[in-house]
């Protein structure tokens, strides 16, 4: 009988019957705190952030069939931290995801191990999960339906509601099941992803596309170095990507840049350009599962943007994740910038900051606070992926002197910091600009080394163009992360 009594008392508390009108304020009358347009990786989260913090919220996706892409299957360790904050820990479990202990990098068949190193005297080894991301969303969507604050609805967004006066945005416009629908929020969240339909209008900055990557599934494929990411690098072709994302199932990723003229029309497309010139260049032990893979033909590709963030000045908008902000996928990187950006967001919309989420003035106050707060770990993570592709893409003698350059600094086992900021744990910029041109000069002296005596002045020119390139490399990404 106290049971019974103590689940009414329960079912009949104040913060039930909140949570119940609230839900049906949105499940009837299409009206939360914030809508959220997009229920991938990131919308989820954000869902659960302020869903937990008693925000009511509508979760908006245009198909809740589990995903299916060849990117965001990498999640760094930062990420597996921002996403125990978050409470959503448990995602990855039971889909079969695989422990990331750092990487594995072969530079001309010469490999280098880098562990992700342990940060502080006493704590576990940090470590990354890879999986197929389809199943990690649909664990994540689970976790945004199990919150009571939380209402899931399949429809396609297709327009956000402006009012015309103050151009504040009121909601958005859907379509569900071919039928005309509105759903509205104090807070509308964008979270549809790198091909934003809404990101042109209010973003000041556009996507810039230099490479694809071209994704395979290789079947109980065998790596040089068990739960590692593989780079491999070579002369006659762009960074290759490998890591395993099941038991039996390895995701290889080609980069394949703008006009490559091995992957034209002209000598067989991309296809040819993998058995030519990809698959000898590949460790050994990979090659059969990546020639059978390749017979299979199911080749898919992902453009490799760069977007910088911007700051969300729109009144009643919030842009966030890949519609916000992209980096190249090489290091893995984007996941982890989007968890940690949930994680702060979260604390600057806390109701203990801003008790209504209709307070405008006060939300766009908070969402500058975001983008320079976002900053510190964000801007590491884009500048270091650009950079790296830079010279791992190396395509002429001065970032290709950078890139052995690069790669001796690995062996020299000046590692620590530089995968500590690459795996989202090191959040210091100036870090990652002491260890660039700690490389920059380490290849100089290479550079130095290779020359006999008597054509110092020619080494010395030629260093003088390398770190000149080093420059051009970086600079571009430090100003634009520093002043956007």
């Amino acid at each position: 009988m106290a049971s019974a009594g103590l689940a009414t008392d329960h079912a009949n508390s104040p913060s039930i019957k909140v949570s119940d009108a609230a839900e049906e304020r949105r499940r009837v009358h299409h009206d939360a705190d914030v809508v959220i347009v997009g229920a991938g990786v990131l919308g989820c989260a954000v869902a659960v952030a302020l869903g937990n913090q008693g925000r009511s919220v509508l979760l908006l996706e245009n198909s809740l069939k589990e995903p299916d892409r060849i990117i965001g299957e990498l999640l760094q360790p930062g990420g597996v931290a921002a996403l125990e904050q978050l409470g959503l820990r448990d995602c990855l479990e039971g889909i079969d995801a695989i422990p990331c202990h750092g990487y594995y990098v072969s530079y001309f068949n010469e490999p280098v191990t880098i562990p992700y190193p342990v940060q502080s005297p006493g704590s576990p080894p940090p470590e990354g999960r890879s999986f197929h991301h389809g199943r990690f969303v649909m664990k994540l969507r689970a976790a945004a339906m199990a919150c009571p604050n939380v209402t899931v609805v399949e429809t396609k967004v297709t327009d956000l509601i402006v009012c015309s006066y103050t151009k504040q945005v009121l909601g958005v416009e859907c379509l569900t099941k071919d039928k005309k629908d509105c759903y509205f929020g104090s807070l509308t969240v964008v979270a549809d992803g790198y091909a934003s339909k809404f990101r042109k209008q209010y973003h000041p900055y556009t996507p810039k596309v230099k490479s694809k990557f071209w994704g395979l599934e290789l079947i109980d494929a065998e790596v040089p170095q068990k739960f590692y990411g593989h780079v491999l690098l070579s002369s006659k072709r762009p960074p290759v990507l490998v890591y395993q994302i099941g038991t039996h199932e390895t995701r290889i990723l080609i980069d394949i840049p703008e006009n490559l003229p091995t992957a034209s029309v002209k000598n067989g497309g991309v296809k040819n350009h993998m058995r030519n010139v990809v698959l000898p260049t590949l460790p050994e032990c990979v090659q059969p599962s990546f020639a059978a893979a390749l017979d299979k033909g199911q080749l898919r590709s992902m453009p490799n943007s760069y977007l910088p963030g911007a700051t969300n000045k729109t009144p009643g908008l919030v842009m966030l994740g890949d519609a916000l902000n992209m980096r190249h996928p090489l290091t893995g990187g984007g996941m982890t910038v989007a968890f940690n950006d949930v994680v702060i967001l979260r604390d600057l919309l806390s109701p203990e900051k801003v008790p209504k989420l209709s307070d405008t003035a006060l939300v766009l106050k908070q969402l500058s606070v975001l983008h320079w707060k976002r900053k510190q770990g964000a801007s590491v993570i884009n500048i270091l992926a650009q950079a790296l592709y830079s010279l791992f893409a190396a395509d002429d003698n001065y970032l290709k002197a950078l890139q052995r350059g690069c790669f001796r600094y690995f062996q020299l086992e000046m590692h620590r910091e530089p995968v500590s900021l690459l795996g989202g744990m090191l959040k210091k910029p100036t870090v990652l600009f002491r260890h660039f041109f700690t490389v920059a000069f380490l290849s100089l002296w290479l550079v130095i080394r290779e020359y006999p005596i008597y054509l110092f002045p020619v080494a010395l020119v030629k260093c003088v163009m390398v770190f000149w390139t080093a420059c051009v490399v970086i600079f571009p990404y430090m100003i634009t992360e520093a002043f956007c």
